[in-house]
């Protein structure tokens, strides 16, 4: 094997062995910070908000005599 094709593969080794490393201390250092975090900081209580109901507008007359006429005429069409 020459020199060069030596060299290629001790830094490819070194760099996939780095991100390793890497990758492992991240994921080890993540599962600590979300342990203290729900040790010193738990999720609130949510309080249930009492729905309001909310009143329906009144139906405009002309508007519903548009509405029924349009439907009428898109099932006749559809015949």
């Amino acid at each position: 094997m020459s020199q060069l094709m030596a060299d290629g593969l001790g830094l490819l080794v070194l760099g996939m062995g780095t991100v390793f490393v890497f990758l492992t201390i991240l994921i080890f250092a993540t599962g600590i910070m979300s342990k203290l975090v729900m040790r010193f900081a738990p999720e609130p209580v949510a309080v249930p908000v009492k729905p309001t109901q909310a009143k329906a507008p009144a139906a405009d007359p002309q508007l519903l005599k548009v509405l029924s006429t349009a439907v009428k005429e898109y099932r006749n069409r559809q015949k």
